[in-house]
């Protein structure tokens, strides 16, 4: 950790700065700039292309590179520019056009043209752009990977224990079994069913001006098909043109995208209870690092600190995500900053839900599963078997079935002597006398096998 880090007020740039570290090029200030400058210089691109703006044609193949290199290549020192830039306008998406322009400057074509910078935008136009560009940036190019990975560890370990019986609990309490693979699986599934609708969200952008009407752009050039060079503008980036905004985006598809992310976590966070809850009554075992202290005082123990870390981290993501999925709709009017300040923070709950992911990455390498210890619990509970006992009993149209197995094991331990003995006076055919001697707690687990391997 290097002193800087040991300076950071958050624990994302400090503490926890390596496990973010993918999301600080897309969601630091630089990463904000740069996709600001990206949306300036492909905007004037887009302008020059139309054909609509005869001031912006003729333009020689180099003048259009220079916009391509503005969108696509950008320093630690172009930032800093537009940050002093900033200090003089006190006005972010300004010194991004200031700094556009300045770059502009150097090339011939562009100097009697510079004014069509920024040309009708008003600063949400870029913005909401941008966001758009990062967040995407973000699911696609480090959240789904992640997520992707990480149900890939959780399938492996699925089909690696498809076999082995558990006993389940409901309640806290001992209940049918299971197999330790099939309850893996299920947190396979459910995490693969919220990445595909996660994945799935279409993320929107605008740039239609002041209110979302384009005004100032038809006054300036009436016979321009102005809805259609927006939307082709915004699907050049790869993203959905809204038609219908005031002058900011609504941000609907952000709170789409955060519920999508709250949905993803809290899965999550119920598996990391559950594993925590395993390693507590022994099904597995953490494997011990040389040098690694489990208590202050107690040296005997291996603490799950890496389910409890991403549990912890879940929460404070989904705390953030939900906040933003509940405000970022909400404007009065035709638009108020109160969005402002809070999408500066959208990297804050990204980074919290990564942060996790990791966590529960390195929690699940470490973990071997102790089958003795799940064979023990079974056999100690055979009165699990009064459900299927009592089941074959009613389709034999034994009377009482359920009540007579309530007085036999309810609330009390019952041995594989005592339900052999019951079995045995059962009036029901021999067949089935025969399959329910043959029943033990592990053997009694369904289609919980299959399940696991095909999930």
């Amino acid at each position: 950790m290097n002193h800087s880090s040991l300076n950071a007020i958050s624990p994302i740039d400090g503490r926890y700065a390596e496990k973010a570290a993918e999301l600080r090029p897309l969601f630091s200030e630089r990463g904000l700039i740069r996709q600001r400058v990206r949306v300036e210089a492909l905007w004037l691109k887009a302008l020059s292309a139309d054909g609509g703006l005869p001031e912006l044609g003729g333009l020689p193949a180099e003048a259009l590179a220079v916009l391509d290199a503005l969108a696509a290549e950008f320093t630690e020192d172009d930032a800093a520019e537009v940050k002093r830039i900033e200090r003089e306008t006190n006005h972010d998406v300004k010194a991004v056009e200031y700094f556009v322009k300045n770059r502009l400057d150097a090339v011939p074509a562009w100097r009697t043209r510079r004014e069509f910078v920024h040309f009708a935008c008003t600063s949400e136009d870029i913005n909401n752009l941008s966001y758009a560009l990062m967040l995407k940036e973000a699911r696609d190019q480090v959240l789904l990977p992640r997520l992707d990975a990480l149900i890939g560890q959780l399938r492996a370990l699925a089909h690696a224990h498809a076999a082995l019986p558990m006993m389940s609990r409901t309640h806290g309490q001992p209940a049918t079994p299971t197999t330790l693979g099939k309850e893996i699986a299920n947190f396979t599934f459910r995490l693969r069913e919220q990445r595909n609708r996660f994945g799935a969200v279409a993320i929107a952008g605008k740039i239609n001006g002041a209110v979302g009407n384009f005004n100032a752009h038809l006054v300036a050039y009436a016979q321009t098909d102005w809805p259609h060079l927006g939307r082709c503008f915004v699907e050049s980036l790869d993203l959905h043109w809204n038609p219908y905004t005031t002058q900011i985006e609504p941000h609907d598809w952000m709170a789409e995208y955060f519920d999508a992310l709250a949905r993803i976590n809290t899965v999550m966070i119920d598996m990391c209870r559950d594993l925590w809850s395993y390693i507590s009554l022994g099904y597995f075992r953490q494997r011990t690092l040389a040098g690694e202290v489990g208590s202050s005082t107690m040296p005997h123990k291996v603490n799950p600190i890496d389910f409890e870390n991403g549990e912890g981290n879940l929460g404070l993501s989904n705390a953030l995500l939900r906040f933003l999925a509940d405000k970022l709709p909400v404007s009065r009017w035709q638009r108020d900053l109160t969005d402002s300040t809070v999408l500066r923070n959208v990297g804050v709950a990204v980074s919290h839900a990564l942060i996790a992911w990791r966590s529960i990455e390195r929690g699940l390498e470490r973990i071997d599963v102790d089958a003795a210890c799940l064979a023990a619990d079974l056999e100690a509970n055979w009165e699990l078997l009064a459900e299927p006992i009592q089941t074959v009993m009613r389709r034999y149209g034994v009377e009482n079935a359920y009540e007579q197995l309530k007085i036999l094991t309810r609330g009390q331990r019952v041995d594989a002597e005592t339900l052999h003995g019951f079995i045995a006076s059962l009036a029901i055919p021999e067949h089935a006398r025969r399959d329910l001697l043959e029943l033990s707690p592990a053997r009694y687990v369904g289609l919980a096998e299959r399940f696991a391997r095909e999930v």
